[in-house]
């Protein structure tokens, strides 16, 4: 059974970029806003989450921190993206429970092993 990824951004030319390299390993969903995102987790349970910061109606701070204070998704690791580098909005995400951050446009290589090093922490330790 395919890990499913919960993928929240409002420009659909980066949901539709980040489902084409993920769809081919995992299930993947996507979401326009974080509310839209949070009625979803009511009855869903992703297995990581990627989220744009920048959106309207909720921002990705607002969303980490909703996500964060529901039991049953307290631990679904998060990977923030956002088109800033400075390290101030990296370190809120981290602060909020964010487990990476990646700045926009992103290397799919690099996207690709954040992403297997979320869903698969065990993996990548005993390679260490």
């Amino acid at each position: 059974m395919k890990k499913k990824i919960l993928i929240v951004d409002d420009e659909f030319s980066i949901q539709m970029l980040l489902q084409h390299f993920l769809s081919s390993q995992y299930e993947v969903e996507t979401k326009s806003s974080g509310r839209e995102a949070l009625e979803w987790l009511n009855e869903n349970l992703p297995d990581l989450i990627i989220s744009d910061i920048q959106m309207h109606e909720m921002n990705g701070f607002e969303f980490l921190k909703a996500v964060r204070l529901r039991g049953y998704t307290k631990h679904t690791p998060i990977i923030m993206l956002s088109g800033k580098v400075e390290s101030k909005e990296r370190i809120k995400c981290y602060q909020l429970g964010a487990q990476d951050y990646l700045t926009k446009p992103f290397n799919p290589v690099e996207l690709e092993e954040v992403v297997k090093k979320n869903l698969f922490p065990i993996y990548y330790a005993s390679n260490w």
